[in-house]
This record gives C-alpha cells, structure tokens and sequence, in this order.
C-alpha cells in the first residue's frame, strides 16, 4: 500500500473522535489503495463486467459512513481490514444476485480446480469461498483473516503482513494452510 501509514492512522483517531472533517482526507489518501485492491478482487471473481471498481470502492465508502457505533479506530490495519471485510460482503451479494437471476438462486456445488482459489469461475466461487471462510473463522479466526484480506481484499502477502503486525513469513504459512484447508472444504473432503 502506497499511502502513509501513520496519517491514516492519526486521521482515523480524529475521525472516531467526531472529527467529521478529516473524512475527506482519509478517503482521498486511501483512495487509490483501496481502488487497486478492487480492480485486483473483481479481475479475479471475473465480476469485471457486472461490477465496475470504481462502484466497489464508493460502495465500501458508503458502508463506512453509513457505520453506526464503529467505535475507536484502533489503527489503519482495522481500517483496511473494515474495507476487506466490506469488499466481501459487496462481492457475496452481488453473486447471490447474479447466481438468483441465472438458477433461480439454487445453490452450486463447486468442482476443485485450481480456478476456484482465483473466484475465475465467477458468482458461485464467490459464494463457496465466502461459506467456506466463515467455517474457517469458527476454527482458525486469524486464518480467515489473512484468507479475507488475500482473497476477498485482494491485498498481498506482504499487505497482508503490514496490516496485520506480523512477519511475511507467518502470513505465507497461514495462507497455505487456509487455501489447503479451503481446497479440501470446496472438494467436499473437510478433514478439519
């Protein structure tokens, strides 16, 4: 991520303190930050077509704003993690949208192939991942965060490490343990 870590951080505190006029410089520092990590997500669901970058990322603003009782905002890292988490929500419904309208909303079993990690295959990629996290989150939460941070923010082994306070390292083997574990639940296979 490109933007000052520490002026996010110190605009959040105002922010969460009723400061409602740092907004606007929060959201053009983290602007382009968040945009990349857009375009990156929706090249990957293939959501490109249906779904513009610029629609994602004014959606995440949207939700921030609309956010009631957020509370403090403990660092840039909760910030990111808050527009991750919100990108996921956004993709989700927007598949459960696209899938309703195809298949009259049936739920899809996903084949295991290495497309499904990538969401290439679209909506119902989207919505597997996106089940198969949340039964990830009940076992191994940390986990899921790197997994909601790689796959639905888009971000980067070594974003994902900045944001959480930890090693490249540590995020390298906890991504390739959630994706083994995400591969085998998508294959039906769950071995915990």
């Amino acid at each position: 991520m490109s933007t000052d870590p520490g002026e996010i951080t110190a605009l959040l505190g105002r922010w969460s303190q009723g400061d409602a006029e740092v907004f606007p410089r929060l959201v053009a520092l983290a602007y382009d930050d968040l945009r990349a990590i857009a375009h990156r997500r929706l090249l990957a669901a293939g959501a490109g077509g249906t779904l513009a970058t610029t629609a994602l990322v004014h959606e995440v603003f949207l939700r921030l704003v609309g956010r009631e009782g957020i509370g403090e905002w403990r660092s840039r890292a909760h910030f990111y993690a808050f527009a991750a988490r919100a990108m996921r929500h956004i993709l989700v419904d927007h598949a459960r949208r696209a899938l309703a309208e195809r298949r009259g909303g049936d739920q899809v079993r996903i084949p295991l192939d290495e497309n499904t990690m990538t969401g290439a295959d679209g909506p119902a990629d989207v919505l597997g991942v996106d089940e198969a996290v949340n039964r990830l989150a009940e076992r191994h939460p940390r986990m899921s965060q790197v997994v909601e941070l790689r796959f639905f923010g888009g971000l980067t082994v070594g974003e994902v490490a900045a944001v959480l306070d930890t090693s490249v390292r540590t995020v390298e083997r906890e991504w390739t343990r959630a994706k083994a574990y995400l591969l085998e639940t998508l294959d039906g296979t769950d071995a915990g």
